[in-house]
């Protein structure tokens, strides 16, 4: 975890949930997950190594936008290709662009190589749409970065769902395979 940053945000602090604020959340709603420390790691290729040390799904996460501004989250298996034009069309949405740092950072308080499902934990105003893909989801036990991209935590695939629920979205299960 960054020592830079507070270990919780209060109502007396306004900003973005911590790592820890994350896991209390957990806790909360009964959610049990299991994390590992590791070297920061930006890419899917520069997780690989991680993979057979951490069971289950390992995951990438498309912060995107459209000219209207609004965004979407796609969390999908970490080796699917993602066509924006045909991703776009699918979820009528127009032509879609992946979302600047700074919008990430305001919306989902997260850094670029951090993003995550977890970070809706952020999304106050609801105006991230999560789009979840199928096939990931068959996996039981799915894997994502905590906020911050030098841990992995590994969640059940129903305890994802529930805490996408308990933040306020509504997540969506698509089949991200072309037609």
């Amino acid at each position: 975890m960054d020592k830079d940053q507070p270990e919780t945000v209060g109502p007396e602090t306004p900003g973005h949930a911590t790592p820890h604020d994350l896991f209390r959340r957990f806790e909360a709603l009964g959610i049990s997950v299991t994390t590992r420390d590791h070297d920061p790691v930006f890419t899917v290729d520069e997780s690989r190594h991680l993979r057979g040390l951490i069971p289950g799904g390992h995951c990438k996460n498309l912060f995107l936008r459209n000219k209207r501004k609004e965004m979407w989250l796609i969390v999908c298996d970490e080796d699917r290709t993602v066509d924006l034009k045909w991703l776009g069309e699918r979820l009528g949405a127009g032509r879609l662009s992946f979302g600047s740092a700074d919008r990430l950072m305001a919306t989902l308080g997260v850094a670029p190589g951090s993003v995550t499902p977890f970070a809706l934990i952020n999304d106050r105003s609801l105006s991230v749409k999560p789009i979840l893909d199928a096939r990931m989801m068959e996996n039981a036990v799915l894997n994502y970065h905590p906020l911050v991209n030098g841990r992995t935590t590994s969640i059940r695939r129903e305890d994802l769902l529930k805490f996408i629920e308990a933040c306020g979205h509504t997540p969506h299960i698509v089949d991200l395979d072309a037609d």
